[in-house]
């Protein structure tokens, strides 16, 4: 039986096995996706150990980046953002690649928003998921990105990455200040960026994607769904459609993106 799993710590938490089994079920898959507890230390001998039952890996924190070094084969946007969540090979191969289907996650959830073209976002936090969102700017054709964060040497890191992606990028503290851009993404925990609520009234077009889903709407995602014909994308969206490109690459086969979509939001 093939065989694929979610690895990270703490792991108990992780939606990604309600994802998967939904998708094998609607593709008529009889595969086996479970959770596994791993820390960082054990990541290289555990993949050291998988068989060829096993087809793929979705990874989340804190392996997003130590998988990098484990793996040969690594995608150009992986190696870009230093962060790849999924690790995958076909049927019959022995190749094992890396690669990050965080960036399309984003796109994907503001492209059901309506967001296909930006010019600027303000991006709160500088962490993996951080440099996985300027790619995601720079995909939707961004041209200027502000990065704030409490160290500012993390808020640097994840403005150097931006500007190796052709975008003009700054950094800043996390004091609230004007939307003055078309797509405010926060990393942050829902907590964390709350503060950022108070935005709300001034922000205008300004679309939001809040990388944090639970407890959902966080305090942001309210304050910003007050907005009329606002567009608020959220971490669930990001998870689902990152879901649906591992299952894609882990699987080989083609489908119908609206089908599992729709069985992924249901299993959830």
């Amino acid at each position: 039986m093939p065989r694929a799993a979610v690895l990270g710590s703490p792991i108990a938490h992780s939606l990604s096995p309600a994802l998967h089994q939904a998708a094998y079920r609607l593709l008529g898959l009889d595969w086996d996706y479970a959770a596994i507890e791993c820390a960082e230390g054990d990541f290289p001998a555990l993949f050291a150990s998988l068989d060829d039952e096993w087809r793929g890996l979705s990874l989340t924190m804190p392996l997003k980046e130590v998988v990098l070094e484990v793996v040969d084969d690594v995608s150009d946007v992986a190696r870009a953002v230093r962060s790849a969540n999924t690790v995958f090979r076909r049927a019959g191969s022995r190749v094992w690649q890396a690669t990050n289907t965080d960036v399309g996650g984003m796109q994907n959830a503001l492209h059901e928003g309506g967001v296909v073209r930006i010019d600027s976002a303000r991006i709160l936090g500088a962490g993996a998921t951080a440099r996985s969102a300027v790619a995601a700017v720079a995909a939707l054709d961004g041209s200027h990105v502000v990065i704030h964060a409490r160290r500012p040497q993390a808020a640097q890191a994840v403005a150097d990455v931006a500007r190796r992606l052709g975008l003009q990028a700054t950094v800043a503290d996390l004091t609230p200040v004007m939307a003055d851009c078309n797509l405010l993404v926060s990393t942050l925990p829902a907590d964390a960026a709350a503060p950022w609520s108070v935005m709300a009234d001034a922000a205008g077009t300004t679309a939001l994607l809040d990388a944090s889903y639970h407890p959902w709407p966080t305090p942001l995602a309210s304050a910003w769904k007050r907005i009329p014909n606002s567009v608020v994308a959220s971490g669930r969206d990001m998870l689902v459609w990152q879901a649906v490109a591992q299952v894609r690459l882990m699987t080989g086969l083609d489908f119908d993106d609206s089908s599992v979509v729709a069985a992924m939001r249901s299993a959830l």
